[in-house]
């Protein structure tokens, strides 16, 4: 038993070291896209019913964490379903690995979010920037296994996090950082990914 067990271990780190060394393919250019429209209704539905963010604070975070959600629902389906079909056997490696990148990311962000309203609501317009500074790390943890234009995302939510958190005021909750952050931001990824994925096919 106990060479069985050492034999399945010796498989199970062979494909961990596969999935490691593979590209994902996981995302879906038209899912993401579908995120960055998402994010521009968004802005549209805060600019005609939410004037003045500030001063209600609360359905403006209604707004973008709902958003939030809906975007990671979508993304985390079709990436199940679309790894299942092109990983095939690495499935459930590459997966695994995909999520361990961009976990740290989500749990800070959500943790930032907590703190920031319970214990500092006055500076909550920093949210905005904070959000895509996180993002940012995210998506730099993952470009180790995505093509490599990807670091131009990441640089994009790391220069526009910046600019929000350099406006210095309530100026960050303006409909624009999200919307034109997130909407473009999330275009533009699924442009890589559907460069990345024209130039695998011409390959194969």
């Amino acid at each position: 038993m106990s060479d069985l067990h050492k034999a399945l271990g010796d498989i199970s780190s062979i494909r961990r070291q596969m999935a490691h060394n593979t590209q994902f393919r996981g995302y879906g250019p038209a899912t993401l896209a579908t995120t960055g429209c998402l994010a521009i209704l968004a802005a549209s539905a805060q600019s005609l019913w939410l004037p003045d963010p500030a001063n209600h604070i609360s359905a403006y975070l209604n707004i973008w964490i709902s958003t939030a959600v809906i975007s990671a629902s979508l993304t985390g389906v079709q990436m199940y379903t679309r790894t299942r079909r092109i990983h095939s056997g690495l499935s459930n490696e590459m997966i695994r690995m995909a999520v361990e990148q961009f976990l740290p990311a989500l749990g800070a962000g959500l943790l930032v979010t907590v703190t920031m309203v319970r214990f500092v609501p006055a500076i909550l317009w920093m949210l905005p920037g904070m959000w895509q500074l996180i993002f940012s790390l995210g998506i730099f943890s993952s470009c180790r296994f995505l093509p490599r234009p990807m670091i131009a995302a990441g640089v994009w939510y790391l220069l526009i996090g910046l600019l929000c958190i350099a406006l210095g005021d309530k100026r960050a909750l303006a409909p624009w950082t999200m919307g034109f952050g997130y909407g473009a931001g999330q275009m533009l990824v699924a442009g890589i990914l559907l460069v990345a994925t024209s130039e695998d096919a011409d390959e194969g």
